[in-house]
């Protein structure tokens, strides 16, 4: 099965941070990690450090979405803050299902917990409707494709 990991972002949030969060909701979704074929983000976050690295060690591209576009996904859990910072209320939600066009989200948006500090992310996991379906949008921080 292939996925991809919706992940939003603070600023500052650290790459360990990031991958303990994709590691976490992969397990609870039993899914092993060779399983990603993208990580997810809107297009604000293409070069935070802490996405980019993640998505360096699951050597997976960082695929990103204006916030227009994500705001067009219907999701089950909108976010008033996420809104308010980026102007879309979901990303990790809705940047996954983005990803994954007609494809079903296996785990909702779920918030790091970085040893008792205040959670920097959130990642959220689709599912591709087939195996061999490809992510669209604009893929690492400097080319440029649009959906």
């Amino acid at each position: 099965m292939s996925v991809v990991v919706g992940v939003g972002a603070a600023r500052g949030v650290t790459g360990a941070e990031v991958l303990a969060l994709v590691r976490s909701v992969l397990a609870e979704a039993a899914l092993p990690e060779a399983s990603v074929t993208a990580l997810a983000t809107v297009d604000g976050k293409a070069g935070e450090p802490g996405l980019v690295t993640a998505a360096e060690r699951l050597g997976v591209p960082l695929v990103t979405y204006d916030a227009r576009t994500l705001a067009a996904v219907d999701v089950p859990s909108p976010s008033g803050a996420a809104l308010a910072a980026v102007g879309t209320p979901s990303v990790a939600e809705a940047a996954a299902l983005a990803a994954a066009p007609g494809g079903e989200l296996l785990v909702p948006k779920r918030k790091s917990a970085p040893g008792g500090g205040t959670a920097k992310a959130t990642a959220a996991v689709a599912r591709h409707r087939t195996p061999e379906h490809g992510t669209h949008g604009t893929h690492g921080t400097t080319e440029e494709t649009a959906p």
